[in-house]
């Protein structure tokens, strides 16, 4: 009956740097927009497999209406790069509690994103016990 995520939906007040952090900046690709009064109003961003991030012109939501998305690659090192010199923060890599390599930022937007690389021991595929220090 449920297949996947289909789209995460976010709020901007910049849609041209929201678009450059993640088409140009990250690589992903800008799908369809929608237009309001002949205006751009917003844009969706595909994330592959048919899952998006919806982007609309407006306020951010309150801190705590999403907590974080989370985004896998393939080549966490090359995602940190690629951030910190176009200027964005990002934690160095770390192995998480579940085995996977991660590393946060923050889009134009304040939204908080945990990029997720996983391992042969990664517990989304092993499965157990997750024991957590934070």
């Amino acid at each position: 009956m449920i297949k996947q995520l289909a789209h995460i939906c976010i709020h901007t007040e910049d849609l041209k740097e929201t678009e450059r952090f993640y088409c140009e900046v990250l690589g992903l690709e800008r799908g369809f927009e929608f237009i309001k009064d002949e205006k751009l109003f917003g844009f969706y961003i595909n994330l592959g497999n048919n899952s998006f991030i919806e982007v609309f012109k407006g306020e951010p939501g309150n801190i705590g209406n999403i907590n974080h998305l989370a985004i896998e690659t393939d080549d966490i090192d090359r995602v940190i790069t690629k951030l910190r010199s176009n200027g964005f923060d990002t934690t160095d890599k770390k192995l998480g509690g579940d085995h996977t390599w991660q590393s946060w930022t923050k889009d134009p937007n304040g939204v908080r994103i945990e990029f997720h690389q996983y391992t042969d021991q990664s517990m989304q595929f092993k499965g157990g016990t997750c024991e957590v220090d934070w």
